[in-house]
């Protein structure tokens, strides 16, 4: 019983640390340290080295870097810049044509990197101003740059699914295939809603002025669209088509996506030592912030098992009413809640181990509870106070658009990812047929 009651105080020490201001890397190794010492003494710091070495040395989790490395080189060369600008000036005719086009381009950066703040800062410094500028509703133009940011959490290649696939035992292409569907369906939402206000108030969301729309002839925009939106576009399909189709390794086809990017950079001239220096630096400093909250999370989940912790966990789901689809539903009420305060690596990392073997052992497909953990952490990304895509656009928005516009334009969003998560829970077969039809 005193093991469990040193869990339970080390789950609020934890938080104590984070609320005082200490990072969560460092508060999660603090807590487990020291918990996991007054529990069982020495034998804890015997486990961590083989705990430690078997993340640093997972060939699964090499795919991080690369996939980063691809994101952060479209972005630094200037190539999710101009598919932007080209897409919104040819769906520009719309109502909410270039919100549109901000999804789209969220696909597409999604697909080629699965890092958030890159497609947020880049819509945000390049389509924000224009968006006021152009009447946009300030709510709007905020919500709509930071969910397409989010997409890229869902579809494929997602750094999300990646260490999903280590934590659940699974094949990273299995998760690939399972969560295209319910990525294109979130995405599609997105649409539905961006033409529904264009329908029901205008106003919100003014198309691109005619005579700006004129200054570029349809021949020049469809060569745009052909020499900037088909390259990125093939990219993606190599990589994606690579992986599912069971061609590649995750790890081969992130190499050959990085250097795939590399590619793209130099052949539409933007590719140079300091671009190169810049996107090095960037994919360093990302992939070493991961990996540090990576192994930082081993003491903190070592002595929470050590410590009894899981049994708590058990004998809570077993008060939870409804059988498994109520302890389903009520694993997903805490991930949303978690995404409040913290960030979705924390929350795969401590939260999920101590939950999945309930679901595991009970024979639940656990490809659709990857999908449903999934949604639902991407949509931590939007919710207050600490949702990354909110910060990410703050430090980029202009000096007219104040934090409470982002918040206000995201909670639609927010409610349309929630839609989105209930449709895959009332119906696996969204995220569980794709990998079946293909075999894996």
């Amino acid at each position: 019983m005193v093991n469990e009651i040193l869990a339970v105080l080390m789950i609020g020490g934890f938080f104590a640390l984070i609320i005082t201001g200490v990072p969560v890397a460092i508060s999660l190794a603090v807590s487990g340290l020291v918990f996991g010492y007054l529990g069982f003494g020495d034998g804890l710091f015997n486990l961590l080295p083989a705990r430690m070495y078997g993340v640093v040395t997972n060939y699964t989790l090499l795919a991080l870097p690369l996939f980063i490395f691809m994101g952060v080189m479209l972005e630094k060369s200037k190539l999710a810049e101009d598919l932007l600008d080209t897409i919104g000036l040819a769906m520009g005719g719309l109502s909410g044509g270039m919100a549109l086009a901000i999804i789209l381009v969220g696909v597409l950066m999604g697909a080629s990197s699965g890092i958030v703040g890159a497609t947020v800062v880049t819509a945000g410094l390049i389509a924000l101003g224009p968006l006021v500028r152009r009447g946009y509703d300030h709510g709007v133009a905020c919500g709509v740059i930071c969910a397409s940011g989010t997409l890229g959490q869902i579809i494929p290649p997602s750094l999300v699914l990646i260490l999903l696939a280590d934590i659940m035992g699974e094949s990273v292409g299995t998760l690939f295939a399972a969560a295209l569907l319910p990525g294109l369906m979130l995405s599609l939402l997105f649409v539905v809603y961006i033409l529904g206000l264009g329908v029901v108030a205008p106003s919100r969301v003014p198309p691109i002025p005619m005579i700006e729309r004129d200054e570029v002839s349809r021949g020049q925009l469809a060569k745009r669209l052909v020499l900037v939106v088909l390259p990125p576009l093939g990219l993606v399909f190599a990589v994606l088509g690579s992986i599912i189709g069971g061609v590649a390794a995750p790890t081969e086809a992130a190499s050959m996506g990085a250097f795939g990017s590399i590619l793209l950079a130099a052949i539409t001239g933007r590719l140079s030592f300091d671009t190169l220096r810049q996107v090095a630096r960037s994919t360093l400093s990302t992939s070493a912030m991961v990996f540090f909250i990576l192994i930082c999370a081993q003491p903190f989940g070592l002595a929470f098992r050590g410590l009894g912790g899981e049994h708590l966990v058990q004998d809570m789901f077993r008060l939870v009413p409804g059988g498994l689809e109520g302890q389903l539903m009520f694993l997903m009420l805490i991930l949303f809640v978690l995404g409040f305060f913290l960030e979705w690596i924390e929350i795969s990392y401590i939260a999920l181990p101590l939950f999945l073997p309930i679901f595991a052992s009970a024979g639940v497909d656990m490809v659709w509870v990857a999908i449903l953990v999934a949604m639902n952490l991407q949509t931590s990304f939007l919710t207050p106070p600490f949702g990354w895509a909110l910060f990410f656009l703050r430090g980029v928005a202009p000096p007219e658009i104040s934090t409470a516009d982002i918040y206000r334009g995201v909670i639609p969003f927010i409610g349309i990812q929630l839609i989105g998560l209930a449709l895959v829970f009332t119906f696996p077969v969204i995220a569980t047929w794709l990998p079946k039809a293909i075999g894996w």
